[in-house]
């Protein structure tokens, strides 16, 4: 089961700039072995915050917590999780095809389907950008 996992960093400011340093250094080699184990999918910097916003992947909630607890800036880590669900468009079948049955191509997208080009709007129009598909 996919996680999206957000994180900030709630390091008392009193931490030693060593000690600041040595639970960075913890905390990279950590990252690495989940990457390695594959729990770690992907990992992003929240931009303008002592946050990053992480894709685990674990079998259930207490591999998760159990995951995260093994983190060296876990206990001063401000933690929100999101189970995430697989969406319907993002089921593919054994035959290449997605649950609503058109054929993906080699990048992905269903073929047919033409990304970044505005499609006719609802009543007759050009739409900005939008693609007027279902979700």
């Amino acid at each position: 089961m996919e996680w999206l996992v957000h994180t900030e960093n709630r390091v008392p400011a009193e931490m030693t700039t060593a000690e600041r340093e040595r639970l960075r250094e913890a905390e990279r080699a950590r990252a690495m072995e989940l990457r390695a184990e594959g729990v770690l999918k992907k990992l992003w910097r929240t931009p303008g915050r002592p946050g990053t916003v992480g894709l685990y992947e674990c079998r259930d909630a207490t591999h998760l917590h159990d995951t995260l607890s093994s983190l060296p800036m876990f206990p001063w880590l401000e933690v929100t999780v999101e189970p995430l669900a697989t969406h319907p468009q993002e089921r593919v079948a054994g035959d290449g095809r997605t649950a609503a049955g058109k054929a993906r191509g080699t990048d992905g997208v269903p073929h047919g389907h033409v990304t970044g080009v505005p499609s006719p709007g609802r009543y007759g129009g050009r739409s900005e950008g939008h693609d007027e598909q279902p979700v």
